[in-house]
């Protein structure tokens, strides 16, 4: 600065300012020279008494340009000069209102933020403006924006101020911005800050808002009409009349100041110090095709059309915070809610709407604050810094622990639990802080409290406010959970000693030895000895210590905190580890080729610390690249390459890493496992895991969220250490029920059924598809034996149980079963299927011959690898048919029978009692035991039967079955029949008719499960006979909309069920209307259907959805739904051009409901809600809107058409009276709990052998299907 600038005298500089009348005032508060105002602030001018904006923006902008040109170069600065308008150019001899002289010169406009010029220098920032969480990026800030300027040592804007009052109001005509003559009638409000126009008085958001800071001029123009010049556009309004007209130019031009100061006024708005909570971006607003640029700054949020408006001050409206709220919606979009409008966003990625949605919740915490008890607790300097970190101005509290800490630090103390720490806010938890809660904050302060909790804390451990949240958590985790810092009570470990000193201490005001007294065990509720006052409490009020009850009050639920310190804190193992391997640049895609040798680089890597760095070589020590543990989701070693394990990174890469042998890479793999894997998993590091890594799972009774599971796969079992567990569980793949992989919830799933249904999602796509792989792969045939193939529960191979279920169900009385020959083709086709995947394999009765089945199951036991007797052992097997003894005989086949592995003898046994139930029907299929076993000797011993005896030996095996085998004839019909259903299915509460605790019912959902299957169940259980004309049908009910969609009955329930919110509901009732809607359809000769119906969809921001029912024109054709705004006449002459549909819905992808929510108030009460859910998975869409009828018929047959198109036709089964007939059981037929249903014969012949069945279960052997296989037609033989 000038040395004669900073001896100028006051009244001279305010002065030339035309701000004289307020030297006395300054002089008096001893500010007589300039260089005595520098730092003014415009908290201080309004202490002086300068209470005008435009004054205030005067003063600052002439005291920044004066102190700021000494800094410059000498030579003086080149301001550019507008060029004259030529755009409404004022007529000859018209003077401005307010008596401004033609003659002067124009006023110098702003400078603009180009790349031609440089920046404007900006004052230093006061030391709380540098703690802010978000700043801007592009640049600094807005001078547009309504930002104050902060007294020394303030946190932030107190919000308890008043907002900026409405200087003026009311009724103008506003000249649209393309030159339209048309005017627009604007309620126009305006005040210190901004300029705003609105549709009509009662809107609270407005359609435009000009910041006053960057209106240039206001001049009338003429005809009532003036004109608000800002840096880039020119708005025209128009009065009623001239005085009117004059009245508002008079308030703008007071409200904008001078315009010679335009320049200073600027400048001044840049030296303003910044907000505390400030963000900006561009987001996307429901209803809008365009994305708009939102700035949150203090406790407001700014709409912006574009980036550009920003910077030139002309924004759309703005959103108090004080009254908003901000709900987590779907992936990227959150909700910010207000009393009048809900704002619907969507940002560009997750971790943008994350910022966007804390920096709201931030703004609304500041807008709610309340600084009373902030300041008090600040008055005691410790703290005013952060216990843990040490950042300043810290906002929350463990009333428990009595520290105070930042916000960054109080969500890991959320984290401990309330036992442990009892988080609450300095600013808005206002009923919660007594007096004396105050006053104990107060008298012990974060530097006397640390003396107890961070007396041994590690220089090298000590956070900073630049620290990590990783680490944070784990400081903050061994300084209160563990008690790794502090100060150990010489008492410590003897609790009666602990107890009586408590109950002496609590009668004295030394409350910070009752803090190192209570957290080193002491029981804050012991028995005092006194009778009187049983408890240190009530002792502690008898001596009237006020601060000592408040804090043991507090403390009443510290146990665990307590008990976890009656043990000395002992430090866990740092793992460390170091040498060669060998590594290739990492990917972002699987690895599927291998690699050449070349693409491998020699590295030196360290693992220290939770850090694994690899360097160029043993000498350097900068690394060429960190991983962190924490970062690690998965470690796999690939069959691709030897020597070699692969990492994988939560951010999308893949590190393949090599070594010379087998040795170094397990001691490597091994040492990581245990640097990423937490303590809970640490089970699954004593297996030798192929992969293992974390996934998150949902079982089938939680459906709700998502849990984090720890995940090893063993060969071909996948080890997990649930999060609702203790211990591992260990998932048999090739026992697997089902295994699907695909789109779960909008992740990437694999589903599970084996005991337990368990779907396993993946938020990265990378990591997950190498576990979809390696999960499918594990889970498949991996060889030749039996023991590699996919196995049923009880060990036997799928294609057995498969090929012998299906020949029970429909072959038994097949003349010549396993004789005669069937297709070669056809044999050699379905047996490669079964050994491609035999899960997926479904038998069907007449898509596949029974004799083909039969040669199936022959050709696999003839081609497995050592034969279901094993190669060992089959010569004993055979030697034993010669023993002439039969007491002996069966005794041999018994200690054989137990020396073969699990699974052959498993396999053999139901073959065996398969063949005995073949046997018994020899007089239909003409298949004795002599014939069984010419068939199977050759093929189960793998000989080219010349040796005869191998068929004595399977002849034996079946004749002695019972013996052998050791089995009772109840047991031998249980392999004949179908295993229930095990469990893993969902449970799921159906209601019968309506929703009352009487009608529910708990039904398990398998994957397969139709609307109709689950109608038909509901309805047995409550043995309900269907009659003619009644249609049963399957609802889902959302409560909240108010609104039904019966299913429809082909439709998969699990994926309605995965759908439904905790509002809805399934019920099954009588669809009363499906009798009108089949007439309908059937008299329809044209599939699409088209007229009026009254439309509304959602409203978007600024009303530029519809609101409202309106009349609009649906034409709804196979393929897509189309809405005209006029009535369509004679639409098939109008060429496409002119008939372009206003918008337009692929059918497929919408969803109709009955049903439209009273909150709208619909004109009518027959109206349908639709939804529209896109199929683009990088791109999800949904919407909704609302259609209303005028008769209840016309809203039938849309809902019929609907339902029509979208199923092809098939809107309801034409022979579902027979479907229904034909799953009728008999109630007296049983075996335990499964029905007893012979599979051939009439009524007399089931009722004969049901009775002989009952007699003796060996004299007839019937064939029986689960009951769940009965009830459920057109399901395959599987």
């Amino acid at each position: 600065m000038a040395t004669g600038t900073g001896s100028l005298a006051v009244s001279e500089w305010l002065s030339s300012l035309h701000l004289e009348q307020y030297a006395d005032t300054f002089q008096a508060q001893g500010r007589a020279l300039l260089s005595q105002c520098r730092d003014l602030t415009a908290w201080d001018l309004e202490q002086l008494g300068v209470g005008p904006p435009g004054h205030q923006r005067r003063i600052l902008a002439s005291l920044q340009r004066a102190f700021s040109e000494g800094s410059g170069d000498d030579a003086p600065e080149v301001r550019p000069v507008p060029r004259p308008r030529s755009k409404q150019r004022r007529p000859a001899g018209h003077s401005e209102v307010g008596g401004a002289s033609q003659d002067r010169p124009p006023p110098p406009i702003p400078p603009r933020v180009t790349l031609n010029r440089p920046p404007v220098r900006f004052p230093p920032m006061p030391m709380f403006a540098l703690l802010h969480v978000y700043r801007l990026e592009s640049f600094n800030q807005s001078v547009y924006l309504p930002v104050s300027s902060l007294p020394p040592n303030a946190p932030s804007v107190d919000p308890s101020l008043p907002p900026s009052p409405v200087i003026k109001m009311g009724w103008l005509d506003k000249n649209p911005p393309q030159g339209s003559m048309i005017y627009q009638r604007r309620w126009v409000k305006l005040d210190a800050d901004y300029l705003r126009y609105f549709d009509n008085e009662k809107e609270v958001y407005s359609k435009r808002i000009i910041s006053t800071s960057s209106i240039a001029s206001v001049s009338n123009i003429g005809e009532q009409k003036f004109e608000v010049v800002t840096h880039s556009r020119t708005f025209v309004f128009r009065a009623e009349s001239d005085l009117e007209r004059n009245g508002w130019v008079s308030v703008l031009q007071d409200a904008v100041g001078d315009p010679r100061c335009r320049r200073e006024s600027k400048g001044s708005l840049l030296s303003l110090s910044a907000t505390n909570h400030e963000m900006q971006g561009y987001l996307e607003l429901r209803g809008l095709r365009s994305k708009l640029y939102v700035v949150l700054c203090n406790d407001k949020v700014f709409l912006y059309k574009n980036q550009e408006d920003y910077k030139l001050g002309i924004g759309i409206t703005f959103i108090d915070m004080n009254v908003g709220n901000v709900k987590d919606t779907d992936r990227r979009s959150f909700d910010l809610t207000t009393p009048y409008r809900i704002f619907s966003f969507m940002a560009e990625t997750d971790q943008l709407k994350e910022q966007w949605v804390e920096a709201m919740r931030e703004s609304i915490a500041e807008a709610l604050s309340n600084y009373e008890v902030a300041t008090k607790i600040w008055s005691e300097e410790s703290n005013g810094f952060c216990a843990d970190c040490g950042a300043t101005k810290p906002e929350w509290a463990a009333i428990n622990l009595c520290v105070v800490f930042c916000k960054r630090c109080a969500g890991q103390h959320r984290g401990l639990g309330p036992s442990i720490s009892k988080v609450r806010s300095l600013k808005m938890d206002k009923k919660v802080w007594t007096e004396e809660l105050i006053q104990l904050f107060m008298l012990l302060g974060n530097a006397r409290a640390n003396l107890f909790w961070a007396a041994n804390v590690p220089p090298s451990e000590a956070l900073l406010p630049s620290s990590c949240t990783e680490d944070r958590r784990r400081f903050i985790t061994a300084k209160y959970r563990e008690g790794k810092y502090r100060r150990y009570h010489q008492l410590f470990g003897n609790q009666q000693e602990l107890d009586n000193a408590l109950c002496i201490n609590v009668q004295s005001n030394d409350v910070l030895e009752t803090l190192s007294l209570v957290f080193c065990g002491a029981d804050v509720n012991c028995y005092t000895g006194n009778p009187e006052y049983p408890t240190p409490i009530a002792l502690a009020q008898s001596f009237n210590q006020k601060l000592q009850v408040e804090f043991l009050s507090q403390n009443r639920n510290t146990g665990e905190c307590v008990r976890r310190f009656t043990v000395h804190y002992m430090a866990p193992p740092s793992i460390t580890h170091n040498g060669f391997l060998f590594k290739t640049a990492s990917v972002g895609r699987p690895i599927t080729e291998r690699k050449a040798k070349e693409e491998f680089s020699r590295r030196w890597c360290t693992l220290n610390d939770g850090h694994f760095n690899y360097y160029e070589s043993d000498k350097n020590s900068t690394p060429n690249g960190v991983l962190k543990m924490k970062e690690i989701v998965c470690l796999e070693s690939p069959r691709t390459y030897n020597h070699t394990f692969e990492i994988y990174s939560d951010s999308e890469r893949l590190y393949l890493f090599g070594a010379d042998n087998l040795e170094t890479v397990k001691e490597w793999v091994k040492s990581i496992t245990k640097s990423f894997i937490p303590a809970s998993a640490e089970d699954l590091l004593n297996r030798d895991f192929e992969r293992i890594g974390k996934l998150r799972y949902k079982d089938g009774l939680n459906l709700q969220s998502p849990k984090l599971g720890w995940f090893a796969l063993v060969g071909s079992t996948l080890h997990a250490c649930f999060e609702d567990s203790e211990g591992e569980e260990a998932i048999h793949l090739r026992k697997l029920q089902e295994l699907f992989s695909g789109w779960v919830w909008g992740h990437c799933g694999l589903c599970v059924w084996c005991f337990r249904t368990l779907y396993i999602e993946g938020e990265r796509k990378l990591d997950f598809l190498s576990w979809s792989a390696a999960i499918q792969q594990a889970a498949g045939s991996s060889g030749d034996t039996l023991s590699q193939q996919q196995l049923t529960e009880a060990d036997i191979p799928v294609i057995v149980d498969r090929c012998i279920h299906y020949i029970t169900q429909c072959g038994l009385t097949s003349e010549g079963i396993y004789r005669k020959s069937g297709v070669n083709s056809k044999i050699a086709a379905l047996l490669e299927m079964f050994r491609r995947d035999a899960r997926s394999v479904r038998l069907k009765e007449g898509e596949h011959q029974v004799d083909d089945v039969s040669n199936v199951l022959k050709r696999f036991f003839r081609d497995v690898e050592g034969g279901i007797f094993t190669s060992q052992a089959s010569q004993q097997w055979l030697s034993t048919a010669a023993v002439t003894d039969e007491s002996a005989k069966i005794a041999q086949y018994q200690f054989l029978l137990g020396s073969l592995p699990r699974v052959n003898k498993a396999t053999l046994q139901a073959l065996v009692n398969h063949l005995y139930c073949v046997q018994r029907f020899a007089d239909h299929n003409q298949m004795n035991l002599h014939n069984l076993a010419i068939v199977f000797g050759p093929s189960l011993f793998q000989t080219d039967g010349k040796d005869y005896n191998a068929g004595r030996v399977v002849e034996e095996l079946i004749e002695h079955y019972v013996a052998i085998f050791n089995v009772t004839r109840g047991s031998v019909t249980g392999f004949c029949c179908v295993q229930a259903l095990g469990s893993g299915d969902f449970i799921c509460t159906v209601y019968l008719e309506e929703k009352k605790q009487s009608a529910e019912q708990s039904v398990k959902i398998p994957a397969t499960m139709t609307a109709a299957e689950l109608t038909f169940e509901i309805l047995d259980r409550r043995k309900i006979s269907l009659r003619e004309k009644d249609y049963w049908c399957c609802f889902e009910v959302n409560e909240k909309e108010e609104t039904e969609r019966p299913l429809h009955y082909q439709e998969k329930v699990l994926p309605v069920l995965q759908s439904l919110g905790t509002d809805s509901y399934l019920v099954v009732k009588k669809h009363f209307s499906m009798e009108a809607m089949l007439v309908y359809l059937a008299s329809k000769v044209d599939v699409s259907k088209h007229g009026m119906m009254k439309f509304r969809e959602e409203r978007s921001l600024l009303g530029l959805g519809i609101s409202g029912f309106h009349d609009r024109y649906f034409i709804l054709t196979s393929t897509s739904l189309r809405l005209y705004k006029e009535v369509r006449v004679r639409f098939w002459e109008l060429g496409p051009k002119t008939n372009r549909p206003e918008k337009e819905w692929p059918v497929k992808c919408l969803k109709v409901y009955q049903g439209v929510k009273k909150k709208l108030r619909p004109p009518t009460c027959w109206g349908l809600t639709v939804v529209y859910e896109s199929e683009r998975q990088e791109k999800p869409e949904k919407q909704q809107w609302y259609l209303c009828c005028d008769t209840q018929t016309e809203m039938r047959e849309w809902f019929a058409t609907f339902m029509s198109i979208q199923h092809d036709g098939n809107v309801w089964p034409a022979e579902s009276m027979k479907a229904r007939a034909s799953r009728a059981v008999p109630l007296d037929v049983r075996l335990g709990n499964v029905s007893l249903i012979p599979l051939r014969g009439s009524e007399n012949e089931m009722r004969n052998s049901v009775a002989a069945f009952a007699a003796d279960p060996l004299a007839v052997s019937p064939i029986i299907l689960r009951t769940d296989e009965m009830r459920r037609p057109h399901r395959d033989s599987s």
